[in-house]
This record gives structure tokens, C-alpha cells and sequence, in this order.
């Protein structure tokens, strides 16, 4: 008798716990994050992320809740998911790999802090009045990303001895495609390489992309910054090996996936800035007042595989500079 009136005491405390439990998971902070790319491409960034937050005492799942958005490569699902978070009712909003993810997040709501993961000017996007003094709603951590398309050019350059013909991938969709686009044109003129450019805004505008590379004959190929390529880096490093052509982007993620070379900022450090950025405001802090950082810290990465591969002798002065050598 004793023992059911045991099991019945157990019973009601577990009901009347569980009650309890949702109230204190629905107290969690809620933090949205609204990306450009997709779970998979984008796994070192949310893991970056993940430790910004937890240096400063966020930890997912135990004092905070994370609402995660992927636009897969589409920029045009922005306004919608930035809405969606709007109305999720979040208390911060992360906006990673693009531009346009910052600024349909900054469109839908002055109220709710946003946090950007930025590779371009966030003065000239039009997202914060400074960098010193951001004064809206919005601060975050920009990275060169854009601006280092020149000296990927250069890079290709010195591997190939400045000779042949060079793809440059771009997506026309992307805020900075037309800037990216000259920049390309005019460092492949002071290289005296010729470029082909050709651009894709979905998987089947990639495939006709590589394929209109190799029958051009290029040598190399130089993708510019894009989600989209990165989420379909293993299909581009795959054609590449299969028409003999090198590759470089602008993360090291696409080296990791079988991609020849990157050049460009460390965006592990930025994205753990940028934890710290979110759990600072969710302590009380303003955006206002939070100045925009900017990382600076480049990093050049070469596959050697993939190298021996495409059989490619890489010049002593690269792998002097090299900063990582993936083998």
C-alpha cells in the first residue's frame, strides 16, 4: 500500500514538474540566426559561434535557445526568414554570410538587436551610421572577404607563373557581385591573364558555369565569395579535379573540402567575436554603443593532395607563406 502511494506521490510530482520544466525553457533567451548557408557548409562557423557564447555563460540547450534560419544559397528567402524570426519574438538576431541576410534583418525590425557576420563595408551597405559609433539597432563583425578578390588573382597567379586563361565563379545575385566582378577584371588585366567570368545563382547554373570553364580551356578558377558555392564546394572541387583546374576561395572550409588554395581572414575568430557581441546584449548591453570589430588576421591554405592531384608543383614561395598545408 505504501509502495503505490509511493509511485502515485512520484507521478504527481513528475506532472507537476514538467510544467515547470516548459516554463523555464520558455524563459530561455531566444537567439535567431539567419544565414546565407546551410548546416553542413556552415558547421566551424555555428561552432564558433557556439564558444562566443559560451565564454560569456551562454550554453545552447541549457540557458539559451537558438532559432536557426538557412536560406540555402536562395538569397531571395531573406525578407521571409527575417520575418519569421520577428515573430519567433527573438531577443537577438545573427545574421551570417551575406549582406542581404543583414539587411532584410535590419528591414523587418528596428526594435530587436541584430548581429552581423560581415565580409563588406556595413557603413557603405547602409546597416550602421559608423563603425565606431553604429547608433541603430545593429553592430556585428566584419571580415575582409570582398576586398581580397584582387589578391586571390595574385596568389593564382604566382602558382600558374602568370600564364593562361582564369574562370572567376561569380553569383549575380549576391549584393557584391558587380564590385567583385571589376575587381577580378582588373586584377587579372595587371597580371596580364585573361579572364572568363561567368555566373550561377542556383546548382544547375554552377554545373553550366564549370562546364562553359573547361571548355574554354581555362587553367584555374577563382570563386568569389558566395554561400551558394560554398554549400556546392564538394561538387565544384569534383569537376575541377576531373578538368584539371585549380581552385581558390576566400575560406578555408573550401580547402578543407578538397579545394586547391584559400586566401582570406580567419572566420572562425570572427564568428566567436560575434557569440561575445550577442550575449554582451543579451546582459543589457545596446548595439548603439557596441563598435563595429573588424578581424584582420589573413590566412593563406593549401591542399597539398589536391595538389599532387591536379599534378602541380606548388612554388616554394607560396608554401613559404602558407599558413596551413592540408595533406
Amino acid at each position: 500500500m505504501r509502495r503505490r502511494r509511493f509511485i502515485a506521490l512520484l507521478g504527481s510530482a513528475a506532472l507537476a514538474w514538467q510544467p515547470a520544466a516548459r516554463a523555464q525553457q520558455s524563459q530561455m533567451p531566444v537567439v535567431g540566426f539567419l544565414s546565407a548557408g546551410a548546416p553542413e557548409a556552415y558547421a566551424t562557423r555555428v561552432a564558433a559561434l557556439r564558444q562566443g557564447l559560451n565564454e560569456s555563460g551562454f550554453t545552447e540547450g541549457r540557458n539559451i535557445t537558438i532559432e536557426y534560419r538557412w536560406s540555402h544559397g536562395e538569397n531571395d528567402r531573406f525578407p521571409v526568414l527575417a520575418a519569421d524570426l520577428v515573430n519567433r519574438k527573438v531577443a537577438v538576431i545573427i545574421t551570417s554570410g551575406s549582406t542581404l541576410a543583414a539587411t532584410a534583418a535590419k528591414t523587418v525590425t528596428s526594435a530587436i538587436p541584430i548581429v552581423f557576420a560581415l565580409g563588406s563595408d556595413p557603413v557603405k551597405a547602409g546597416l550602421v551610421e559608423s563603425l565606431r559609433r553604429p547608433g541603430v539597432n545593429a553592430t556585428g563583425v566584419t571580415f575582409l572577404v570582398n576586398a581580397l578578390v584582387a589578391k586571390q588573382f595574385e596568389v593564382m597567379a604566382e602558382l600558374l607563373g602568370g600564364n593562361g586563361t582564369v574562370g572567376f565563379l561569380v553569383n549575380p545575385t549576391n549584393a557584391n557581385a558587380d564590385t567583385d566582378t571589376r575587381e577580378g577584371q582588373a586584377a587579372a588585366q595587371t597580371l596580364g591573364m585573361k579572364i572568363v567570368v561567368e555566373t550561377a545563382s542556383d546548382e544547375t547554373a554552377i554545373h553550366s558555369a564549370m562546364q562553359a570553364f573547361a571548355a574554354k580551356r581555362a587553367r584555374a578558377i577563382v570563386v568569389a565569395p558566395d554561400a551558394l558555392f560554398l554549400i556546392h564546394s564538394h561538387w565544384i572541387v569534383g569537376f575541377a579535379l576531373e578538368h584539371a583546374l585549380a581552385t581558390i576561395m576566400g575560406v578555408r572550409d573550401f580547402v578543407a573540402n578538397g579545394g586547391l588554395m584559400s586566401y582570406g581572414t580567419d572566420q572562425r575568430e570572427a564568428y566567436r567575436h560575434v557569440g561575445i557581441y550577442a550575449a554582451r546584449i543579451l546582459k543589457g548591453e545596446r548595439p548603439a554603443d557596441l563598435p563595429v570589430q573588424q578581424t584582420t588576421k589573413f590566412e593563406l591554405v593549401i591542399n597539398s593532395n589536391t595538389a599532387k592531384a591536379l599534378g602541380l608543383a606548388i612554388p616554394p614561395s607560396l608554401l613559404a607563406r602558407a599558413d596551413e598545408i592540408i595533406e
